[in-house]
């Protein structure tokens, strides 16, 4: 019998479609401390969202099974995604990553509050190295490594049409390069390091598909964009340029 810290590798790994790995994912309780957190979260709520069903189960990736552009976060935010059940759904980053992907003609609306208010993503998927809200905002390397296996399974499924990534922020690069590797692509040694715009090509390590460009970019959380670390043209600059090196058409970006 599979225990639940074993359930991710054994679960991931037996999975032939994204959906079914999404059903798979979503069972998951191999993080005593994540699964705490999440389900706490889920009972107490915010006095904003009182009258919520919290999603309160980990959360899967959101988008076409076909996609050549990957947008990588963090992990789902405890009243966002955590409360909604869709990745970047719910929260202020959501908001902002959503509204420029509409603007970039990536996605069929410009805002997502909830999980059946119909948005599509064209040519993207968004998913997360770690897929439980997490305390504060700051998995575990525990709980970052525990959940790879199932970024690492997305990442293989999508390997025939991915053609960029985006990863947003310091640790979803750290996260995301490892899994890049393990699920395909050559991530040369030492690893590139984490910048806003930094940009490197990985080759596929069997040679049967087309290389991965990957870009650093700033996350799209409240403070950076308070602070103005990021700013929504910044954002757009990078979407765009990785949606250009996917092969995907996009509105060109408004000067601001």
């Amino acid at each position: 019998m599979t225990s639940a810290k074993d359930y991710p590798a054994s679960a991931a790994a037996e999975t032939r479609t994204l959906t079914g790995l999404d059903t798979r994912l979503v069972s998951c309780r191999a993080c005593p401390r994540l699964v705490a957190r999440r389900e706490e979260t889920a009972h107490v709520k915010r006095a904003a969202f009182r009258d919520w069903e919290y999603w309160g189960r980990p959360v899967p990736g959101f988008g076409p099974k076909d996609a050549s552009l990957v947008i990588a976060g963090l992990a789902p935010a405890a009243h966002g995604a955590n409360r909604t059940g869709r990745m970047f759904t719910g929260d202020q980053a959501g908001d902002l990553l959503f509204a420029t992907l509409h603007e970039l003609g990536l996605a069929s609306h410009a805002t997502a509050t909830h999980r059946d208010d119909g948005p599509e993503l064209h040519g993207v998927r968004v998913t997360a190295p770690v897929h439980c809200a997490p305390p504060a905002n700051l998995p575990t390397t525990g709980e970052r490594d525990t959940c790879r296996s199932w970024l690492v399974r997305e990442l293989q499924l999508l390997r025939p049409t991915a053609r960029s990534v985006v990863v947003l922020g310091g640790f979803g690069w750290q996260a995301t390069l490892p899994a890049l590797r393990q699920a395909g692509w050559n991530v040369p040694r030492p690893r590139p390091s984490f910048g806003h715009g930094v940009r490197t090509t990985l080759a596929p390590s069997d040679g049967t598909t087309t290389p991965l460009t990957v870009f650093g970019c700033y996350h799209v959380s409240r403070r950076n964009v308070s602070t103005r670390r990021l700013t929504p043209a910044m954002l757009r600059e990078v979407l765009a340029e990785a949606a250009h090196a996917a092969g995907l058409p996009v509105v060109r970006p408004r000067a601001e």
